[in-house]
């Protein structure tokens, strides 16, 4: 995984405006009316970017926010974080490690095994359904859920 910095012109062609707006400018979506806060299939979730696996839907809850919540990504390795002061409180904010796009927060008030909520904004993230991971290329994350069958 390298860190990819994609020029701007290119992201403003490859990305909705929501899109463009949360990844690069930090911004945040809507909750309850965004494109995966109650998304129910297995899957993972992937950088809108750069494709970069980042969660799956084994780690998805409904944690009430109104935005999809995960405890945990992946690979650590697949994202980073750092401290957010831009509102009222520090937070943690979640970005991709591939394509260096804000994601979200992730917050110490989640359930079990971890602790933590990973609270993404859909337009920061692509869904690949189960069954379509081979097709895309995504394959070695099946195993995922051959448990499931």
């Amino acid at each position: 995984m390298n860190d990819q910095k994609h020029d701007d012109r290119e992201l403003r062609e490859k990305l909705t405006p929501l899109q463009y707006d949360v990844t690069q400018r930090e911004g945040t979506e809507a909750p309850f009316a965004n494109e995966y806060w109650d998304e129910h299939r297995e899957g993972i979730y992937v950088d809108v970017v750069t494709g970069q696996p980042l969660f799956s839907s084994k780690d998805k809850y409904d944690s009430g926010t109104g935005w999809p919540s995960f405890t945990r990504p992946l690979r650590e390795e697949a994202v980073k974080t750092r401290e957010d002061r831009k509102l009222f409180s520090s937070r943690t904010e979640v970005r991709s490690a591939g394509s260096d796009s804000h994601l979200g927060h992730v917050f110490s008030d989640g359930p079990k095994p971890t602790g933590q909520r990973y609270c993404m904004n859909s337009a920061a993230l692509r869904f690949v359904p189960r069954e379509e991971l081979a097709a895309e290329g995504y394959d070695e994350y099946a195993a995922l859920f051959e448990d499931d069958e």
